[in-house]
């Protein structure tokens, strides 16, 4: 799942306003940017396959440390105390954020499981291996999506209010960039075509998407 996972960061701004939606964005794909790096120094490992899925180019054959169950638990656990006890931002409710952040972090494996094919372990790679498959449909793939990602910002369109121009439509245009993104994702040829390409594509997606979210939540209010 891409711009998916987006929708679990909108969500989760209804809970605690005062949060970022960047920093969500950024908590609700940490996984994943942790995943490429691990990748590029051989702590993990994927192949690119072109078509491996109807969706994808990738066979994610080896992700113990972020994409096991197990492990999304502890990298939860590990920002939900750095929000919680770091002296990143003095605020009266630390302990709201960090679990907020912590549960953007923990949404990323529950919204895989649905699309992933059986990759993702429950604990080590010997484990045990799950994925619903939705990846073998395209159109199932992009539609998922697309109603989890259009759904969430609606939600949040209807919780906050603009205190500028860019605050009234920017957001919009954002997501619907977003879902041509995934769409030339899914149904288009591959925008990378070797693991590092891939690798460096995705964390500059995740970023890019981070830092633009991050803006335009500040036109809100």
């Amino acid at each position: 799942m891409f711009v998916g996972h987006y929708a679990a960061g909108f969500l989760l701004k209804k809970v605690d306003k005062t949060v970022s939606l960047g920093m969500l964005f950024l908590a609700v794909q940490f996984v994943d940017i942790l995943f490429f790096p691990f990748v590029m120094l051989g702590i993990e490992h994927f192949k690119f396959v072109p078509n491996f899925t109807a969706s994808t180019h990738f066979d994610l054959y080896y992700m113990p440390y972020t994409h096991s169950l197990a492990g999304s638990f502890f990298w939860a656990l590990v920002v939900y105390l750095a929000y919680k006890f770091l002296p990143l931002k003095t605020t009266a409710n630390k302990a709201t954020l960090a679990l907020i952040m912590a549960g953007a972090v923990l949404s990323h494996w529950f919204l895989d499981l649905v699309v992933h094919t059986p990759d993702l372990p429950l604990l080590g790679d010997n484990s045990p291996k799950l994925g619903l498959g939705i990846w073998n449909s395209a159109i199932a793939t992009f539609l998922l999506e697309s109603v989890l990602l259009a759904g969430a910002y609606a939600l949040y369109m209807k919780e906050t209010r603009p205190v500028t121009a860019a605050g009234k439509y920017a957001m919009g245009v954002f997501v619907a960039v977003m879902l041509l993104v995934n769409a030339n994702n899914i149904f288009g040829e591959p925008m990378a075509h070797d693991e590092t390409s891939l690798a460096v594509t995705a964390l500059a997606a995740y970023f890019i998407f981070a830092g633009v979210a991050f803006w335009l939540d500040k036109k809100r209010a």
